[in-house]
């Protein structure tokens, strides 16, 4: 299974990165995750279910210890890589 991880930090500081953004930064980073992207208001990566949790469990704990008063995040199941994988988002179609 692969997943997809949204997050924030917060707060915010627009001149310099606090050390909770840093170190959820580094550690995003340094995961072996996909699709890597590092923003000021968002960050997202993708990869292989194990490695994606064991991210966010880091995440959580280290920025929280580095001064984090709120840690926003999201975590979407995406398409497996195989030949035969199908889009594991569920269907947003009639809910009748």
């Amino acid at each position: 299974m692969r997943l997809r991880v949204e997050f924030t930090t917060e707060p915010f500081d627009l001149d310099e990165a606090p050390p909770h953004a840093v170190v959820a930064r580094e550690i995003v980073t340094g995961a072996a995750l996909d699709a890597v992207d590092v923003g000021p208001f968002g960050n997202t990566a993708e990869g292989d279910a194990d490695r994606v949790l064991g991210a966010v469990t880091a995440l959580l704990r280290e920025s929280l210890e580095a001064g984090a008063t709120r840690v926003s995040l999201q975590v979407n199941v995406i398409a497996d890589a195989g030949p035969d994988a199908k889009d594991a988002e569920p269907d947003k179609g009639d809910a009748t």
